[in-house]
């Protein structure tokens, strides 16, 4: 494309817009709807993900030890554990310890449980806790076999049910993204197609003077590249507006992990910015290898 034509291009979109311009308005506000719904999609799924990341690095194993081990079996056992990979931390705790953190979950001040129960039943255990939390089964099934260890408890069952559903999620996350970003396609697609079929007397007329197909197509281009882009900055700006009401209202809420850096956010934005422009450069290219026979 010639630097001397971007003022002719230019001012053949706008031209081509102005003429639609009620198809126009109608394609960037559901250009604009469907990057909203977009974005506000990429927030809850990253929101979302910090969540279910959260959940799954607190998945944590307890080695319960048999009773009679020495203090060196005990240290021999720790060794044993730090040797499997994928390892991230083990904490050895001791039945005392385990003692006073079941007093203060169920006991409170008002119960005595080392009063109710004598002589304290509990075993000394090791927590440990996986680098990746998916690989929890396989590591504590490794721990059982460790001698002097009699149980592993992981949450068995709800640990597989926990990561099954967060799979679902993001893969549903991701085909819904799929389908949002096709139908904006379809949209400007149609529009640049609607455009096409106005102009197409004047579009034969230029092919006969000796225009060429890209002289042709790049005022298309252009069109497809502002519908996308003006959806997308009217998006972005309901999307940000609406976002920071929402990390000002809750900032108390302490246990929501929010994603609240602006880096991210900004990259967020400017990559909705991006991918309307993208669907605008993709819905053209289909209407012009589909619809104008040049």
């Amino acid at each position: 494309m010639s630097f001397r034509n971007i003022g002719y291009f230019m001012k053949e979109a706008w031209k081509s817009l102005a003429r639609n311009r009620i198809l126009s308005i109608a394609t960037v506000s559901t250009v604009a709807i469907c990057i909203l719904i977009l974005g506000v999609a990429v927030l809850m799924i990253l929101n979302a993900g910090n969540f279910m990341n959260r959940l799954e690095s607190d998945v944590e194993m307890v080695a319960y030890l048999d009773k009679a081990l020495t203090r060196s079996q005990v240290s021999d056992i720790e060794d044993e554990i730090r040797g499997i990979g994928g390892i991230k931390s083990v904490e050895f705790v001791t039945k005392e310890e385990a003692l006073k953190s079941l007093q203060k979950s169920f006991g409170g001040k008002e119960y005595d449980l080392r009063t109710t129960i004598g002589s304290n039943p509990l075993p000394n255990s090791y927590k440990i806790k996986a680098a990746d939390p998916h690989k929890v089964p396989a590591i504590a099934a490794r721990v059982k076999k460790i001698h002097g260890v009699y149980k592993v408890n992981y949450g068995q069952g709800v640990v597989e049910r926990l990561f099954t559903v967060t799979k679902w999620l993001r893969t549903i996350s991701f085909v819904f993204i799929i389908l949002l970003a096709l139908g904006a396609i379809f949209l400007i697609a149609t529009t640049i197609r609607l455009a096409i079929f106005a102009r197409r007397k004047e579009i034969y007329l230029m092919k006969l003077i000796g225009a060429t197909d890209w002289f042709i197509r790049w005022p298309f281009f252009i069109e497809g590249i502002l519908l996308g882009l003006l959806g997308g900055l009217i998006a972005v700006g309901i999307l940000a507006g609406g976002y920071t009401s929402l990390l000002n209202k809750a900032g108390a809420i302490y246990f929501l992990p929010l994603v609240r850096s602006t880096n991210i956010l900004t990259n967020i934005y400017i990559s909705l910015l991006l991918t309307g422009s993208l669907l605008g450069v993709l819905g053209t290219y289909i209407s012009l290898n589909r619809f104008l026979d040049v």
